[in-house]
């Protein structure tokens, strides 16, 4: 076997990233990086892969571009595999989504990458990057700013699993030979030489230089980044259990408790704040170090209240001892005022509701009601009753109580978040309140002697922390 076929094979056996009978779409652009990796995984001994080409025509070299299309159509054609074709207008999508050309394409490509593979059930997507790439993006995130975890550089094997990188272990110079030595043709891309993009401007000037001061400098900047990511690994684990410990998912929104996330160290908060923002949003683009700072000031402020708002929609909001992560769409609901005549079931807001039935039973303690159930005697708090949301000055006398409590002040020692308060039910009779719902009933709500017809409220399938 070749030794760099016999390099590859060690590769992707160490990293777990195909097994024998693996459906994989190979991305080939054309260039030498994808016609050798789709040469090697053709070829590799005991795997006998079963291989889909596809590829995407930018439309931004006009004939060149065309030329590349035709070229891989053939080369799938002379392997006997599958061949996929996106003709995309990489210009157009970059201007409609307020990016640049190389963002635009990546996201094309990996969306339409992505789409192959469910049409042919495939276990992996294999992109071409090899040690040299790796080396370039360690540079262009270290001038752009990165921390540890973006100097790891590409990983073998992406998060999900789905994109692999078999020929990461190959410098550029191992790609030329193998190529030569097997006599395989491949297209030259004249935008690779175009320095108005910052990874041909590393490629072509940054390298060239650093290479005078270190020649191996590729290779121990790739060194670098694979001692980083090992060490990705044992925080990554550290991660996973402090998420679980201090974090809960509720109605779609991350949510961290505060007396928990205190106890870990920064570091290790910065990388929970990332991971509660790459829940919500599915990736940690445009998230800065800035970002990250600003949600540990909130957390580690004076202040009970408080928020930041995050690249792609998503806000964090300080209610007291939860940090709350959730996209603007599903900011809390206000209550809409809800009239009770008779008995049954009543819809407050969407997974709310309030069952209202009579109660027969004769050992009930009835001074035992407050949260999510209450007892009343129906000729004391008669019908109609009204539902509403939190008003301005409101104020109740809490059960077991004489006095008169503003219901501000009931939710601050509650700890009930400002954002939510419009949510919880008041229910009143005749104006005055005699239940706040999920929180506490009122004193006008007590049975005394022997009452007539009682009735039974219960409050389920509520989603907001106030009742839990």
């Amino acid at each position: 076997m070749q030794p760099v076929r016999k390099k590859v094979q060690k590769f992707i056996a160490e990293h777990k990233l195909l097994t024998p009978g693996n459906t994989v779409v190979v991305a080939v652009s054309g260039g030498a990086d994808s016609i050798a990796l789709l040469g090697i995984l053709a070829n590799l001994p005991g795997l006998q892969l079963k291989l889909v080409v596809a590829h995407v025509n930018h439309s931004l070299r006009g004939a060149e571009s065309d030329g590349d299309e035709l070229f891989v159509r053939r080369v799938a054609t002379e392997y006997n595999v599958p061949f996929e074709l996106l003709k995309a207008d990489i210009k157009g999508y970059a201007e409609a989504n307020g990016l640049s050309l190389e963002e635009a394409g990546r996201e094309v490509r990996r969306s339409f990458f992505r789409e192959v593979a469910v049409k042919y059930s495939a276990d992996a997507v294999a992109l071409g990057h090899h040690r040299d790439d790796q080396a370039e993006t360690i540079l262009m995130r270290l001038i752009r700013g990165a921390a540890a975890s973006g100097l790891t550089g590409m990983r073998p094997k992406s998060v999900e699993g789905t994109f692999i990188r078999p020929i990461l272990c190959l410098s550029r110079g191992e790609i030329v030979e193998y190529l030569e030595k097997g006599l395989l043709r491949f297209r030259e891309d004249s935008s690779n030489t175009d320095v108005r993009f910052m990874r041909n401007r590393v490629r072509h000037e940054l390298l060239p230089l650093l290479r005078r001061y270190n020649p191996e400098i590729a290779e121990r900047l790739n060194q670098t980044a694979d001692a980083l990511a090992a060490d990705e690994e044992l925080l990554d684990s550290q991660v996973d259990a402090a998420f679980k410990i201090s974090v809960s998912i509720i109605s779609g929104q991350v949510r961290l408790n505060l007396a928990l996330l205190t106890l870990e160290p920064m570091a290790l908060r910065k990388r929970i704040y990332r991971k509660a923002i790459s829940r919500l949003k599915g990736n940690l683009k445009q998230v800065s170090s800035r970002h990250l700072a600003d949600i540990d000031a909130l957390i580690q402020g004076c202040r009970g209240s408080g928020s930041v708002t995050l690249p792609g929609c998503i806000t964090a909001v300080r209610e007291y001892n939860v940090v709350i992560f959730r996209k603007s769409e599903d900011e809390p609901q206000s209550l809409c005022e809800t009239v009770i005549d008779q008995c049954g079931i009543y819809t407050l807001l969407p997974g709310v509701e309030v069952s209202v039935e009579p109660y027969d039973g004769t050992s009930q303690d009835f001074s035992a009601t407050g949260r999510n159930t209450i007892f009343v005697d129906s000729s004391k708090l008669p019908f109609p009753w009204t539902v509403r949301p939190l008003r301005e000055g409101d104020r109740f006398v809490p059960f077991g109580m004489q006095g008169r409590k503003k219901l501000k002040d009931l939710f601050i020692d509650r700890k009930i978040p400002v954002a939510e308060r419009t949510a919880v039910p008041l229910f009143t009779c005749d104006g005055v309140i005699f239940w706040v719902g999920g929180v506490q009933a009122a004193e006008n709500s007590r049975i005394c002697g022997v009452a007539a017809k009682v009735l039974c409220l219960n409050i389920f399938s509520y989603s907001h922390n106030v009742l839990s």
